[in-house]
């Protein structure tokens, strides 16, 4: 079986190192999308690994990830896009029934669409450190800060540890409806809820608070992008913004389906349809 799977694994990361037309749908779909950016694949690796095993009577699953990295030019420009693929395979007995990437942005924890703490005008004082933000953003996009809590859908609670990174204050403690913060192995459904989060910087006055902009070429470094994949109204996702790419647009840092560099617009994950939304978000100063 554990040869079966190293075929496999093999087999990704053969299929990333070459670039070649029909080598893998994953490849096709980037190299899509950067022709439309005026960008190509210069180069492409992976490496597999193993995480878990899990044996049921005749059933043996087997949970793995493969290492993409992708060197991409676009015009004049170089950057290296990372992105973590976790993979489960069933195999019965030793025969291999199903591989499939696995889908990673369903949350478990819930709550009613509300406005957050509208009614509270104290502020309080802060400048971003943008600068902070990201480089938390870089060291931290492929594992995990033991300081904090780590969640298995952990987007939402990575973004947030950008942002107090970069100086964004906690409040509202021990209320978990309230304000946007983690302490004492507790946090707000803001911190760690994707569509807490995009309520809350869209309706906070106080603390850490942001502004809507429509278009996500007026994002800074540091600043955030929700995602409602399905449409439907219920935010899902939310990335930082870490760099730019040569036309300006954002490239974002993520964990989940962890991702470093990764293009704003997620056209290129499984989780994409066509009834996608966006909100982007502004860090907003508070001196």
């Amino acid at each position: 079986m554990y040869k079966q799977l190293q075929s496999l694994l093999n087999t990704r990361v053969q299929q990333c190192v070459s670039t070649k037309e029909g080598s893998c749908k994953k490849i096709e779909k980037k190299k899509e999308l950067l022709s439309k950016r005026n960008g190509e694949i210069v180069k492409a690796d992976a490496k597999g690994y193993v995480r878990d095993k899990i044996t049921d009577d005749d059933h043996t699953v087997i949970l793995y990830e493969v290492h993409f990295r992708y060197f991409i030019k676009q015009k004049s420009s170089f950057y290296m896009e990372e992105e973590i693929e976790k993979r489960e395979a069933v195999f019965y007995h030793d025969t291999l029934l199903k591989d499939e990437e696995m889908e990673m942005f369903h949350e478990t924890e819930s709550l009613p669409i509300r406005k957050f703490d509208s009614d509270e005008n104290k502020r309080i004082r802060y400048v971003y450190d943008r600068r902070q933000a990201v480089q938390y953003a870089e060291r931290w996009w492929n594992s995990y800060n033991p300081k904090y809590i780590k969640f298995e859908v952990d987007c939402t609670n990575f973004v947030s540890q950008c942002l107090h990174a970069g100086g964004a204050p906690m409040r509202g403690y021990p209320v978990k409806s309230k304000g946007w913060w983690m302490q004492n192995k507790s946090w707000s459904y803001s911190w760690s809820v994707a569509n807490a989060l995009r309520w809350y910087l869209g309706t906070s006055n106080t603390g850490l608070r942001a502004k809507e902009v429509q278009d996500p070429v007026d994002l800074k470094l540091g600043d955030v992008i929700c995602y409602d994949f399905q449409g439907d109204g219920r935010f899902d996702h939310c990335t930082i913004v870490t760099a730019k790419d040569a036309n300006g647009m954002p490239l974002v840092n993520a964990h989940t389906t962890n991702s470093r560099m990764r293009y704003w617009s997620y056209e290129d994950s499984t989780a994409y349809t066509k009834n996608i939304q966006y909100k982007f978000f502004s860090i907003v100063d508070d001196a």
